[in-house]
């Protein structure tokens, strides 16, 4: 039976509903994920540091999809709340084309500066190539690596959200068996590696516009639509602490591959590359937790339900701190069977990447609360307090720890700066919690 945003949330009916989404974010971060696998394992330990290289551009340049998807789902969350289901749809049908259009001209301009870029961030020798030969494929999806994102929160929206999770699935499952196909068995390198993963991502970006573009049973689907520019703007603004916060991890992961070739090398960023790995799916469930509540947050703010506004509230605090202390015993449990998973090969390799991880970890004791304050923010259509708050939490923060840390501690400064960086953004969070509490009437 289909949970539909307009009810009253118990805590096994908000899990329910937010669970795909979770399910989703972490087959998301598979792309990735499997990539690392098979090119460490099957390619080497240079091709692998290249991939973590360049990776990070890649997702910041996506992460216009997700800004999109996080600021267009809260709007068209709110229409649909005040009862303007056609309005709804020609909103969503005109920020998915907005999307794609971005997506093409992002693609082109990557194109022509992809070798650039890759030295800027310290390729060297044959990682300049590898660089630049995964790097370009992946442009060449970009647009519906995009369009993944987008759906992705809009699935959420249109109360599918099991479907956005069987299509993520699905392309995540194409990635893996592709992978092993052109990797393991046709020995393609990173270029396979690369090629497994655009499939995937058109397959996640083509499969929901054969869903929408039809009849269904949904509450959005493709309508006439025309050129919404405030709307458009707003979805930007709304939505420029999502893309804030990918941009500022992409910056920070490379401060991070600057700062370890200083202090240990390429066996440095093929170590946090793994860590990166591990966090992702970690910090994924924190992720989907959040697209999968913000629908609801706006629906009944844009309803003026101030009761399920605080309901919904207090149950997701709980679940951030359960949930929290559950992520953090796990990370440090299971840390020396995922590290061999990627590096077993190399002893040296796998000792830096687990005592990095197990310093990591403490991060996961608080992260979820900062990324749930900004997500909240956004599905209360207040950009401006979550773009702060991401942009404190990430770039200021995140930025000035892996600087100043690593000074102090060396390369132990650098696996604590990530914590460091989410205890003083948990300040900033509650601050501003406490400071709109009676404006939004939420607590």
């Amino acid at each position: 039976m289909r949970i539909q945003l307009s009810e009253h949330f118990t805590y096994g009916k908000l899990l329910r509903f937010v669970f795909p989404a979770i399910v989703t974010m972490i087959f998301t971060s598979v792309y990735s994920i499997v990539d690392g696998l098979f090119v460490s394992n099957f390619v080497g330990k240079t091709s692998f540091a290249a991939l973590n290289l360049i990776f990070p551009l890649l997702m910041a340049l996506g992460a216009l999809g997700f800004m999109i998807g996080s600021g267009g789902s809260a709007i068209i969350g709110k229409t649909l709340g005040e009862k303007k289901r056609d309005l709804a749809n020609r909103y969503f049908t005109m920020l998915v084309i907005a999307t794609f259009l971005c997506g093409i001209v992002i693609a082109f301009m990557g194109q022509l500066f992809l070798r650039q870029i890759a030295v800027l961030l310290g390729a060297e020798g044959a990682m300049i190539e590898e660089c630049v030969v995964y790097g370009r494929i992946l442009l060449g999806s970009l647009p519906f690596f995009m369009l993944q994102y987008v759906f992705q929160l809009f699935f959420v929206v249109a109360e599918k959200s099991k479907l956005g999770l069987g299509i993520t699935v699905f392309s995540g499952v194409v990635n893996i068996a592709l992978d092993a196909l052109f990797v393991a068995a046709f020995q393609w390198g990173l270029a396979g590696a690369a090629a497994a993963t655009a499939i995937g991502q058109v397959m996640g970006g083509v499969l929901p516009v054969l869903y929408f573009i039809r009849k269904n049973d949904s509450l959005l689907r493709f309508s006439k639509t025309a050129f919404y520019g405030r709307v458009l703007l707003k979805t930007c603004t709304n939505g420029s602490s999502e893309l804030l916060s990918n941009l500022a991890s992409s910056v920070v992961t490379m401060l991070y591959n600057y700062q370890l070739m200083r202090f240990a090398g390429e066996d440095g960023v093929a170590a946090y590359g793994v860590i990166a790995y591990i966090a992702f799916i970690f910090a994924a469930i924190f992720l989907g937790y959040a697209s999968g509540s913000a629908p609801i947050i706006s629906y009944h703010y844009g309803a003026g339900n101030e009761t399920e506004l605080k309901n919904v509230f207090r149950k997701s605090m709980v679940f951030h701190l359960v949930t929290g202390v559950a992520m953090t015993v796990f990370a440090i449990a299971v840390s020396s069977p995922l590290i061999r998973l990627f590096v077993g090969y190399d002893r040296q390799l796998f000792e830096l990447t687990l005592h990095g991880l197990k310093l990591y970890s403490i991060s996961f004791l608080i992260c979820g609360f900062n990324i749930f304050a900004s997500a909240f923010f956004t599905a209360l259509n207040n950009g401006m307090v979550s773009a702060a708050i991401s942009f404190l939490r990430t770039l200021v923060f995140g930025s000035g720890s892996i600087i100043i840390l690593p000074q102090i501690w060396k390369i132990d400064g650098i696996w604590l700066a990530i914590t460091a960086a989410e205890l003083l953004s948990v300040f900033v969070s509650s601050a501003f919690m406490v400071c709109n509490r009676k404006k939004y009437h939420y607590a």
